[in-house]
């Protein structure tokens, strides 16, 4: 056996025990945040993901909703994803504070729903984490309603910032980091890179 080969059985024994010992089945919760790139779109990777596994997923935008992104485009006619775009945009845009709380109990509203439906394997709330930021909603609710979603069900909220009662009951939390960004560069934001 060769040097590589006895390090690729150590690192296979490693993975292999701890392979072994995740024996827990359930949906999970998982939080995409940081100033990067990238938390939507990784969102709709999985979320492809699970279409790919026959799974039923829903989509819930509490921000976006002025243009349409180049994901809905794509995944608009999928028989099952229901795509729900709630917002009225980014709120230094819409500069109407009643108008944006109303949007986000709305778009609450139709996301409570869905996690009390045992139908869907998988429900996205894309920019959610900014309501809790601007004080449009209550945590509470919301961590009571992910802890009573169906036992199978996964849940992915994306945003910059998250709530500390989020990330005490998430079973994953990405950071996504940003070093560079070519807008700051002076490059225009174009379709199908940033929307």
């Amino acid at each position: 056996m060769t040097d590589h080969q006895r390090r690729m059985q150590r690192k296979k024994d490693v993975v292999d025990e701890r392979i072994s010992q995740a024996t827990q089945e359930r949906g999970v919760l998982i939080l995409l945040k940081g100033n990067g790139k990238g938390k939507s779109s990784s969102a709709f990777g999985t979320m492809a993901r699970s279409l790919g596994h026959g799974q039923r997923c829903a989509v819930i935008q509490f921000i976006k909703g002025r243009r349409e992104t180049g994901e809905y485009l794509f995944f608009r006619d999928h028989p099952r994803l229901d795509w729900h775009i709630m917002g009225h945009g980014f709120t230094w845009e819409t500069q109407d504070r009643e108008r944006d709380i109303e949007a986000a109990e709305a778009a609450w509203a139709v996301a409570k729903g869905l996690l009390e439906n045992p139908e869907y394997g998988l429900i996205v709330l894309d920019e959610m984490s900014y309501m809790f930021k601007y004080g449009y909603l209550d945590t509470a609710p919301v961590v009571e309603a992910l802890q009573r979603r169906p036992a199978h069900q996964n849940v992915i909220i994306t945003g910059r910032t998250m709530a500390t009662p989020l990330q005490e009951i998430a079973d994953t939390i990405s950071i996504v980091q940003d070093e560079r960004h070519a807008f700051r560069g002076g490059v225009k934001a174009q379709a199908g890179i940033e929307y």
